[in-house]
């Protein structure tokens, strides 16, 4: 705790144990993490962000967004003019099968 360069905060330290156990949790009930969320897709930004804040502790609509657009779940991450874009519609995210 008296390290600055960790997190001090006791309510996140917890959070994130009790996190841990969440994910746990969910990979021992649907075989994977991917595979809750694939099971809730496809939702808008706000309903995985009140769905997360159901599940988990200090998951705000950023870390939402970021976590989301990162793995594939949301779109947005890349412009289409962005060369980046035409490898991550190869890779078939999840966004982009709804449509």
């Amino acid at each position: 705790m008296n390290d600055a360069g960790i997190i001090r905060n006791r309510l996140k330290i917890n959070a994130a144990i009790e996190n841990a156990k969440t994910i746990l949790r969910l990979q021992k009930e649907f075989k994977s993490f991917k595979n809750w969320l694939d099971h809730h897709h496809p939702k808008t930004k706000d309903e995985w962000t009140k769905l997360f804040k159901q599940t988990f502790r200090f998951t705000g609509g950023e870390i939402v967004n970021e976590f989301l657009m990162s793995t594939g779940f949301l779109p947005n991450a890349h412009e289409e003019s962005c060369p980046i874009y035409k490898k991550i519609i190869k890779a078939k995210p999840a966004w982009n099968k709804s449509r």
